[in-house]
């Protein structure tokens, strides 16, 4: 896995596509690293050898995929001693690619993504009301506000992302935490998309987490797993309004 310096793995992205030795599989797991905030803009990549190593492929293979990244604008390579990949951007859809995307998923598809995504994270919140310990939840309480000191959509999205993953962390199950990233891709650029995201959103979220923060460090896992139920159901629900009102007839 990608070393974050925080034991978060990386994104994943199925086993067959890396041992193909496809680089546009490399490529996209790294660019969800660094949308899930797992990797910060600013951070160095590790070298070319342990990260071909950590993907279990060979390093021309993993130079394929960093090209692709360059391509992207969301690294730059430098050579030399203190030289290496440095990522430089944080993707995050355009507004067009977000109305887009929305357009082509059906409620039904969404209300999945739902579903899916309440299943995984009020499990992860009640186990992590069971296992967390007083000195692991102050990065928790930290990640909870993290949404309203961003300054865009983009890092807002990371910030909870980094949440949800951190929860999942504490819940202390690799299984999980597994999940929480894959559905985290998913529905992060969702919720946090242009026409989604609106006023006194960022302060909405922020009260989910910290009453989520609050069951957790209570050790009240019924509590904990309802609070995320809620947190996950009303982003949900304004993603879907967004679709409804991009499809709405206009007089």
């Amino acid at each position: 896995m990608i070393s974050t310096g925080n034991e978060h793995p990386a994104a994943p992205v199925a086993e067959d596509a890396l041992q193909t030795g496809n680089g546009q599989a490399i490529a996209d797991r790294i660019t969800n690293s660094i949308s899930l905030g797992l990797l910060a803009v600013g951070e160095r990549l590790p070298p070319e050898i342990e990260l071909a190593q950590q993907f279990g492929v060979a390093v021309a293979t993993l130079r394929k995929g960093l090209a692709v990244l360059r391509e992207r604008g969301i690294v730059v390579t430098h050579r030399g001693r203190s030289g290496g990949s440095f990522v430089v951007k944080a993707p995050f859809p355009s507004d067009a690619e977000s109305a887009s995307r929305l357009q082509g998923l059906s409620v039904v598809e969404l209300r999945d993504l739902r579903d899916g995504s309440i299943a995984v994270g009020a499990t992860t919140a009640r186990l992590a009301a069971e296992r967390a310990w007083d000195g692991s939840l102050a990065r928790l309480r930290e990640l909870a506000t993290g949404v309203t000191s961003s300054a865009t959509a983009a890092t807002a999205a990371s910030a909870d992302s980094r949440f949800h993953i951190e929860v999942a962390v504490l819940a202390q199950s690799r299984r999980l935490m597994s999940a929480e990233l894959g559905l985290q891709s998913e529905i992060s650029p969702l919720v946090w998309a242009q026409g989604v995201f609106g006023s006194g959103v960022a302060e909405e979220i922020q009260e989910h987490h910290l009453a989520i923060v609050a069951a957790i460090a209570a050790g009240d896992g019924a509590r904990a797993a309802q609070a995320m139920t809620e947190h996950i159901t009303a982003d949900v629900h304004r993603v879907i309004d967004a679709k409804l009102s991009l499809e709405a007839p206009t007089s």
